[in-house]
């Protein structure tokens, strides 16, 4: 019997077994940030440890970080302290941060495959829950909780018991006007945001493959959305192509090696999945989330129906009166207040240069604040050489500084009360952008011409 992707990474970092128990493996590299490492630090201080392998893990500050006036003190006193407080950790355990300021500064999950430290094979942890974003590269990758970053910062190990596996298989073409999250968004609205609990998902097929590695990081990224452990993609040529020439990536002959060795990476014929779950590409339309939590996902120009697969009648009554919102009504034209372009989902320079193709030469509703916020210091110099700032601000967008902004609102970002935001982020929970904030998760695209027409719209109509 042949070996999943998933089996064959899993298997090469196993370093024990444990009797009736989960197994000990091997992290390649660990990425940490200012919100779950700083109890995890202090763990080590109290057992007197050092971090057992500080080259092997990565800090930048993301979470916390204003994206305004980066230059001056950070404002809001539990922001400061948690910054503050790692970078005096990792000066104390010789680990190499990005802190604000630093050109290589950015969210966690952008800034490790820009530069070229995320790679196929390997096993990546982090205590944010969207470490899945690195399994598009062929890697195992998942977020821990703070006292499993305990764990890896004193032996570079974590205890794990082994995922089941699931195969999501899309072929066909995809439809103009539909991205790859769009493509996500259907998924998890089909199987639900639990259809995935106790897998590890391979997404594959020729929809799959036509993406760019910034869209399958995408898909990746809001594999966790359906219960899934992580999600993962074979490398290809694609893979290859992108990491070449990155800050960290092999030089020369040293990359030849890898790649060849990458190119082993992918499910053999015969392979078992637990389960196999396919897709016709051809079915997808630009989608948008109506209820609290992703698997509430609509057709944009779809009714909100009656009942959500694994929801409960209360809960899902519960949600649609949080949103404001009613069964058997459609979201089109639904007037909103914010858009939100950024967050680790879609906040790198594919996603941005999407989204100023839609409001070029337009101008945005007056009923509308619309930030662009991009995922890090290269994506944000990056959009400057090309004028995609300005293109923003004549459309009347907010382009502003690097972080996780109001993906979370654990910062100064945060969307008011009762009212309406089309973000790009990840999560559409209660409260998740502010304190009885609502939101409309969606593409780049669907964000852009919905701060142009002040309300939920089809891109399709206008491309």
């Amino acid at each position: 019997m042949g070996k999943t992707l998933f089996e064959k990474v899993w298997d090469d970092h196993v370093v024990d077994l444990i009797p009736n128990g989960p197994t000990v493996l091997y992290i390649d590299k660990h990425l940490i940030h200012e919100v779950t490492s700083p109890q995890a630090f202090a763990g080590l201080k109290r057992r007197n440890l050092k971090a057992f392998r500080p080259h092997q893990t990565l800090a930048t500050a993301d979470h916390n970080v204003p994206t305004t006036n980066q230059h001056l003190p950070i404002k809001e006193e539990l922001s400061r302290n948690q910054v503050e407080t790692l970078s005096m950790n990792c000066k104390e355990h010789g680990i190499n941060l990005y802190g604000l300021g630093h050109k290589y500064q950015g969210i966690v999950h952008v800034i490790g495959p820009e530069l070229g430290i995320t790679q196929p094979g390997m096993t990546i942890v982090c205590g944010d829950s969207h470490t899945s974003t690195h399994g598009a590269f062929g890697s195992i990758a998942f977020g821990i909780g703070t006292s499993e970053v305990e764990m890896v910062l004193s032996s570079q190990c974590l205890l794990q018991n082994k995922p089941k596996t699931m195969k999501i298989e899309i072929n066909g073409n995809l439809k103009k006007g539909v991205y790859s999250k769009d493509i996500i968004l259907y998924i998890i609205s089909k199987i639900s945001a639990s259809g995935g609990t106790g897998h590890f998902v391979e997404f594959s097929g020729s929809a799959i493959k036509s993406l760019s590695m910034e869209s399958r990081m995408t898909i990746c990224n809001m594999s966790i959305e359906m219960g899934a452990r992580g999600g993962m993609i074979a490398p290809d040529e694609k893979t290859f192509n992108y990491i070449k020439g990155k800050k960290f990536a092999q030089k020369d002959k040293e990359f030849e090696i890898a790649v060849k060795n990458w190119k082993k990476l992918k499910s053999d014929k015969d392979a078992n999945f637990d389960k196999l779950i396919r897709f016709d590409a051809e079915e997808i339309e630009p989608m948008i989330t109506y209820g609290t939590n992703p698997g509430m996902g609509i057709k944009i120009n779809d009714l909100i129906p009656k009942s959500a697969i694994n929801n409960s009648h209360d809960s899902f009554i519960k949600s649609l009166k949080y949103m404001g919102l009613e069964n058997e009504k459609k979201l089109i034209n639904k007037k909103i207040d914010y858009v939100f372009i950024g967050s680790c989902t879609n906040s790198r320079i594919e996603d941005l240069r999407i989204a100023a193709e839609v409001v070029k030469g337009k101008k945005k509703s007056k009923n509308v604040n619309a930030w662009v916020i991009p995922g890090s210091k290269s994506v944000e110099k990056a959009a400057i050489e090309e004028g995609l700032d300005e293109v923003f601000k004549e459309a009347g967008f907010e382009f502003r500084q690097p972080g996780c902004s109001a993906c979370l609102a654990m910062n100064e970002d945060k969307i008011p009360q009762g009212k309406y935001c089309v973000s790009t982020s990840n999560r559409n929970f209660e409260g998740r952008q502010g304190p009885g904030s609502r939101t409309f998760l969606s593409s780049p695209a669907t964000a852009a011409i919905s701060a142009i027409e002040g309300c939920v719209s089809d891109i399709r109509e206008f491309i």
